[in-house]
């Protein structure tokens, strides 16, 4: 009898535990061939924006040249190394807030796809930090923002060991290692995989987009390791997440999907490509709908826009009749074209322009471009100002052409 009673209670336990890993599954948005669908059944379509360069800049969006490493090498010799890190770390604190997610929510968006680069979780210098770093205490605190709004997040590896493009925007050295390097492949597996187990069984999160348009046309001739790659980093975070979706980017700037064979080893992955600049015209994405076709699977477009109202109105209303959907890029900047919101330039900011864009290949060279210090700093300090929500500007046009209310 005690025997019998064991066998029932083993049983209802395992029921039990099935249950309930069955009820957490069910409270992720999921897929359902080409589309993704909510915890309560019903279709989602992504409709959001990127935000760009807060924790992985990109100078363009202040007018200035170059990635992080770049920016950040200019501004230690125009300022000094110990007002730069002050910088960064205030730059942080006032590019994104509770009150920019806020306004992205109002507008009717449902998604926010959040770049970093992956030093955040290394201990290499960056962004005013000089030892380990904790980038979940910044990830986490915008994931609760998300999640006061209700809003999905989509988390972006922009930057990944190595250098995962060859170009500026992977804040490398101009050729993506990555794919030939066998530590920078483990560091950036062993970071998605400590990002999943952190946040595996947390439902803001619609999934994890691996890598940012990996491999310039220039470097071709690697297309051909990147699906392995894929296969290998989802592998990993299989070890510790099996609610989350996988998200998969083509080579070439995310845009040839012909390198992929295999779509069937892992249940949860959807594909991403990136465009911009093309006639809205069925024939632009004609070759990204038939791929999606053949895999049955979702299809994201996850960056877009930087164009015209009329391109952007055009170019949105295309990707939504063939059930793509999107994320445009970027939320926020300093000029005034094609983004949500932009702030003003403060005063002097030409001087700081001039010194990052200015020869500086030697000594004499920096000396000689240098501003006046007291200068530069304080066209610092006031653009920090500028760039809070308060300071901004709404492009309501562009944001209208989206379909979005401003």
């Amino acid at each position: 009898m005690k025997k019998y009673f064991y066998i029932l209670f083993l049983s209802c336990a395992l029921f039990s535990c099935e249950n309930e890993k069955a009820t957490i599954t069910n409270r992720f948005i999921r897929i359902n061939g080409p589309n993704l669908i909510t915890p309560d059944g019903e279709k989602f379509f992504i409709q959001g924006t990127c935000l760009g360069t807060w924790l992985n800049p990109e100078g363009y969006m202040l007018s200035i040249p170059g990635s992080f490493r770049k920016i950040n090498d200019a501004f230690c010799e125009m300022v000094g190394p110990d007002f730069t890190a002050w910088w960064w770390r205030e730059f942080i604190k006032n590019y994104v807030t509770r009150e920019d997610i806020a306004y992205i929510k109002s507008t009717g968006m449902n998604t926010i796809r959040l770049p970093f680069h992956y030093k955040m979780f290394t201990f290499d210098s960056f962004m005013g930090s000089n030892s380990d770093q904790d980038g979940f205490e910044i990830i986490d605190q915008a994931l609760d923002w998300c999640r006061d709004e209700n809003l999905y997040v989509i988390l972006d590896m922009h930057a990944a060991p190595g250098g995962n493009t060859g170009d500026a925007i992977d804040d490398g050295y101009f050729y993506p290692w990555l794919f030939e390097s066998e530590e920078s492949q483990a560091l950036c597996c062993d970071i998605w995989k400590r990002i999943a187990e952190r946040y595996a069984n947390d439902t803001i999160v619609l999934g994890y987009d691996l890598l940012n348009e990996p491999l310039h046309l220039y470097y071709a001739h690697l297309n051909d390791k990147l699906e392995p790659f894929h296969i290998r980093c989802t592998k990993a975070i299989r070890e510790v997440d099996n609610n989350h979706i996988v998200i998969l980017s083509g080579a070439e700037w995310s845009k040839d999907f012909s390198i992929f064979t295999d779509w069937t080893f892992d249940e949860k992955i959807m594909y991403t490509p990136h465009l911009y600049w093309v006639d809205t015209i069925q024939s632009s994405i004609q070759h990204f709908v038939d791929f999606r076709d053949k895999v049955n699977l979702p299809m994201w477009m996850g960056e877009t826009g930087a164009n015209t109202d009329e391109w952007c109105a055009g170019w949105i209303r295309l990707l939504e009749r063939n059930n793509i959907s999107w994320t445009v890029w970027p939320y926020k900047k300093m000029p005034f074209s094609a983004t949500m919101v932009y702030f003003p330039p403060p005063e002097n900011w030409n001087l700081v322009q001039s010194f990052c864009r200015a020869d500086r290949g030697n000594v004499t060279k920096i000396r000689d471009a240098r501003p006046d210090q007291a200068v530069a700093r304080k066209a610092l300090t006031d653009i920090l100002e500028n760039m809070k929500f308060a300071n901004c500007s709404k492009n309501e046009g562009y944001t209208e052409a989206l379909g979005m209310k401003p």
